[in-house]
C-alpha cells in the first residue's frame, strides 16, 4: 500500500479545502408558466417541457 512520507500541513490543506465551494443552481423561466424551473427539466407547476404536455396537472 502506499504510504504518504509526510504529514500534510495546515496550509496544504486549506488551500485543497479552499477550492470546495457551493453553486447556487441556474434557473430560468418557463415560458408557458413563467415559474422558475431548472433547465432541461420539466416544469413542475404546469407539466410542459419543450412546448409539449409531458405530465398532465389538474
Amino acid at each position: 500500500m502506499a504510504v504518504p512520507k509526510k504529514k500534510t500541513g495546515k496550509c496544504a490543506q486549506a488551500h485543497r479545502r479552499a477550492k470546495w465551494k457551493a453553486t447556487i443552481p441556474t434557473v430560468v423561466q418557463c415560458p408557458n408558466c413563467k415559474e422558475t424551473t431548472q433547465p432541461h427539466t420539466v416544469c413542475a407547476s404546469c407539466g410542459f417541457y419543450g412546448g409539449k404536455q409531458v405530465i398532465d396537472k389538474d
